[in-house]
């Protein structure tokens, strides 16, 4: 069920919500947090869509927030979603002038669910720095998303620089799978150490720069980033060593190679992640990700890009 409630104000939109539940049998009962998110209003109903899917494991109240721009107006716009509209969880869309949902703490405070932790998520913009806007102040994790980002290495590289426990930029999370199969593939004799990484992929996607980072953080070695036009995503790691490389690669965004000394091919099933994948892993954790600072401020600085 879709209600749309035009020119309001948080409070009536709260007892609006209230009523619905009461009337309908909605309830707020097993909600684990709130999830509120600053969208573009071109990016809303694909933002809502991914929440939507990752409420199914995390139930919770989705709270976003469009700015449409600056105006004249200081209308505020609402729409309440429960039921088959809003998956497992409530769904609020405010829209309004940049003037009016500047302060988004005052404004989404009446419907914040008491004792429930707090997510912020940006799903294209990148703020300078997250943890100092209005929400992200509030918030126990902060998530971007520099992948959807105007420019994304210049963003990975200005969140690195603004950096606070409880940041997490989905690029880390997009590159989860790669980084337990390059583990897994190092955990296997002979324990040789690597003496450098070659990554290649499309070079303005921050996840190459993240595991590039991570690599060069763990094993200390030299970690070189090659750019290949049109690729998708990630396409290759090698990781070389004296006693034999071992290399995976993946060209069709779908299926990857595994390829090392006496050993056969092995073929993994590595499709390139979803949003919602993304986005309920990062809800399953809910407490800073210090492998994630550690990676951003101490690895990061050491990737190379030729």
């Amino acid at each position: 069920m879709i209600i749309d409630i035009p020119d309001t104000t948080a409070s009536k939109v709260a007892r609006k919500l209230v009523k619905v539940r009461e009337d309908g049998g909605q309830i707020a009962l097993g909600r684990v947090l709130n999830l509120v998110i600053l969208a573009q209003p071109d990016e809303i109903e694909s933002s809502i869509e991914a929440a939507n899917a990752a409420s199914a494991e995390h139930p919770c109240r989705i709270i976003v927030v469009s700015d449409v721009g600056a105006s004249d107006s200081d209308v505020l716009n609402a729409q309440i979603r429960v039921g088959g509209d809003a998956g497992a969880s409530e769904v609020i869309v405010f829209s309004a002038a940049t003037e009016v949902v500047a302060h988004t703490d005052t404004l989404i405070m009446p419907l914040l669910l008491p004792d429930a932790p707090i997510v912020a998520w940006w799903p294209s913009v990148v703020p300078d720095s997250p943890a100092n806007e209005p929400i992200g102040s509030m918030a126990h994790t902060r998530l971007t998303d520099s992948v959807n980002s105007d420019n994304p290495q210049a963003n990975i590289r200005k969140l690195r620089e603004n950096h606070v426990p409880g940041d997490v930029d989905l690029a880390w999370t997009r590159a989860t799978v790669w980084r337990g199969l390059v583990a897994t593939a190092l955990d296997q004799p002979p324990f040789d150490p690597v003496t450098a990484v070659e990554i290649a992929g499309d070079a303005a996607h921050p996840s190459l720069d993240l595991l590039g980072a991570w690599l060069a953080n763990a094993l200390d070695v030299p970690v070189t980033l090659q750019p290949i036009e049109g690729a998708l995503g990630l396409t290759k790691v090698l990781l070389k060593r004296d006693s034999g490389d071992i290399e995976f690669t993946r060209n069709d965004g779908k299926r990857a190679t595994l390829r090392q000394p006496n050993m056969p091919e092995q073929h993994i099933n590595l499709p390139i992640r979803s949003l919602e994948d993304c986005l309920a892993e990062e809800l399953r954790r809910l407490h800073p990700d210090m492998f994630y600072s550690e990676v951003l401020l101490k690895g990061l600085p050491k990737v190379v890009i030729v």
